[in-house]
């Protein structure tokens, strides 16, 4: 049995394929369009997943589609009443809802007669639920998924047992917590879709200095009614008016959000921060204030969801959970033991969660499946590869090349990242979701201190405050971290052990914390044995890893490698078992100039 699941017509478009239960591919549309948050019909990204699985669109069974138009029709009406313009954007955008087998018949140049597939509409919060859930580990489980807005809820918490999930309650719009987020996002300067974990970052330089505030901002509802959960005052957002605003351009671009915050959110904080001014004591403070005032507000779901389901794990859906510092810190703030986040937490990830709530939900399949790596993406050969190489010239460029045997590959990356230089790292299948892996990542030397102002200013061309991500061999963990629990996905920030932050400086945040990933000899071997080799360099299991681009998508095919790192004068590059170098007299050249 084969399951489409498509993400279509908001940010992060994407497709996944599950068959017989087991997921055989997902990826966004931006891998292959090179638009970041891509919107619009995911086209290409169908095509490979098809691909990946070796079928053809009429051999697919179900096409599952995260968004159900009947869901809470009665809010839908009234605010169409009070936002009548409001109401004809979402009216186009179902209508293009409902062409979607007209366009995957033209993704795939079949008639549409053809298709003998059965469409399912899945709420978008049970989507969300259902991709976190149905992969992890966990037979039974709290489930919270969070976020903006998704067919008018924005909140929405269940139980999971074995292959169903039972819904407990829902937050509806205009109530949301990804709103609150993005609003004040907003307000500190940053508009583009997805500057939300740029300000995640900002927040570890501020102070709490306005919590009473955001307290007033956004309130506890506490057990009133029997109700859990939170409100805005709303008199601080301008959403509830005028309608969530989210467009895009045809061709899958970048969507764009319209104004959030109103005009007395400005009075009762000051002028909101345009984009080409300084960043000043006064934003990272708001910035901190606003993402304690998340936390408290998480840790309260939660632990009223405990108290509900008595679950020792939870899992956690929507873009709020993409939120690692908070994440981090659910073991000392809830009493839950285990936490599961999959890789593409956000809307990318309704493709493969509207997958699996029809083949567990609907079709009552058992389950069969954990996602325990990311590595769902387009993979390329090592000839492929090569003649990428040939292709780009570098030889006659005057670049060292070299293929090399697997052990003596990693022995050779590691000695370049030990000596200072920039590695670009390009293995297997890409990474599902918008984190790099150690599939298509840019690794450097962590003890360093000056390694992340090089990489912000020289390879990234971003701000100078956002911080870089700890690569570390998971049976390494507990020595350099204050927690041992695996964080496979970069989606948990624990505190470095104090003894250890001088020897693991530029990835390690200003407040003493870092966004690591644990790295598994099962789930990533070349990354684990580049680690390792690093480790008997230097005598430290860790490496700084970043996501291999520069304000753009994640590289997906080789030669966007190889453009990349010529582009931003990376000092050597492996893709598969070749390793590129740049001479060392221009390396050193380079190193004069940092």
């Amino acid at each position: 049995m084969h399951i489409l699941g498509i993400n279509a017509y908001h940010g992060n478009a994407s497709a996944a394929v599950v068959s017989d239960g087991r997921l055989v591919a997902a990826v966004e549309e931006e891998r292959f369009n090179r638009v970041k948050y891509a919107a619009g019909f995911p086209a290409q990204a169908v095509r490979y997943c098809l691909a990946e699985a070796g079928i053809r669109l009429e051999e697919v069974d179900h096409v599952a589609i995260p968004r159900n138009p009947w869901a809470r029709i009665g809010t839908k009406l009234l605010y169409a009443l009070r936002m009548p313009r409001f109401a004809r954007e979402r009216a186009k955008v179902l209508a293009r809802f409902t062409g979607i087998p007209e366009a995957l018949a033209r993704a795939l140049d079949v008639d549409p007669q053809r298709i003998r597939a059965r469409f399912h509409r899945v709420e978008h919060h049970q989507a969300h639920l259902a991709s976190t859930f149905f992969v992890s580990p966990f037979e039974q489980a709290a489930v919270l998924s969070a976020d903006g807005l998704g067919d008018f809820a924005s909140t929405m918490w269940a139980t999971g047992e074995g292959h169903r999930l039972r819904v407990h309650d829902a937050i509806a719009f205009p109530h949301s917590l990804g709103m609150y987020y993005t609003a004040i996002t907003q307000y500190l300067g940053f508009w583009k879709f997805g500057d939300e974990y740029k300000v995640m970052g900002l927040a570890a330089y501020g102070e709490l200095a306005y919590l009473d505030e955001f307290r007033r901002i956004v309130r506890s509802r506490g057990r009133s009614n029997g109700k859990l959960g939170f409100r805005l005052a709303l008199e601080y957002f301008s959403h509830h008016r005028t309608g969530p605003d989210m467009t895009w351009r045809e061709a899958g671009k970048t969507p764009e959000l319209g104004r959030l915050f109103s005009e007395y959110l400005e009075q009762r904080l000051g002028s909101a921060r345009a984009a080409e001014q300084p960043v000043e004591q006064h934003h990272k403070n708001v910035a901190a204030t606003m993402q304690a005032r998340l936390e408290e507000v998480l840790f309260e779901l939660l632990n009223a969801l405990h108290r509900r389901t008595g679950q020792k794990a939870v899992c956690l859906a929507g873009g709020v959970a993409f939120n690692c510092v908070a994440n981090g810190k659910i073991f000392d703030r809830t009493p839950f033991e285990q936490v599961y986040v999959q890789p593409a937490a956000g809307d990318a990830g309704l493709a493969v969660g509207a997958a699996y709530y029809v083949y567990h939900q609907v079709l009552n399949r058992p389950r069969s499946f954990v996602m325990d790596h990311s590595y769902w993406g387009p993979g390329y050969s090592q000839e492929q590869m090569c003649a990428a190489v040939e292709r780009s010239r570098l030889v006659s460029s005057g670049l060292e090349v070299a293929e090399l045997p697997e052990e003596a590959l990693a022995r050779a990356a590691a000695q370049q990242i030990a000596d200072g230089r920039i590695l670009g790292w390009f293995q297997g299948r890409a990474e599902w979701g918008p984190r790099a892996l150690g599939n298509r990542s840019i690794v450097a030397d962590p003890r360093r201190a000056e390694m992340k102002d090089i990489l912000n200013r020289r390879i990234k061309h971003r701000e100078v405050f956002r911080p870089f991500a700890p690569s570390i061999l998971e049976e390494a963990t507990g020595e350099y971290f204050v927690k041992a629990y695996p964080s496979p996905f970069m989606t948990l920030a624990y505190a470095v052990r104090p003894e250890k932050r001088t020897e693991i400086p530029a990835p390690t945040h200003v407040d003493g914390t870092g966004r690591l990933q644990t790295v598994s000899r099962a789930a990533n071997p070349r990354y684990w044995r580049l680690i390792r080799e690093f480790g008997n360099l230097t005598g430290v299991p860790v490496v700084l890893n970043t996501s291999f681009n520069d304000n753009e998508p994640i590289v997906c095919r080789p030669e966007e490698a190889i453009e990349c790192f010529l582009r931003t004068k990376m000092d050597a590059l492996v893709l598969g078992n070749t390793l590129i170098r740049r001479p060392a007299a221009a390396a050193e050249n380079e190193d004069s100039h940092r």
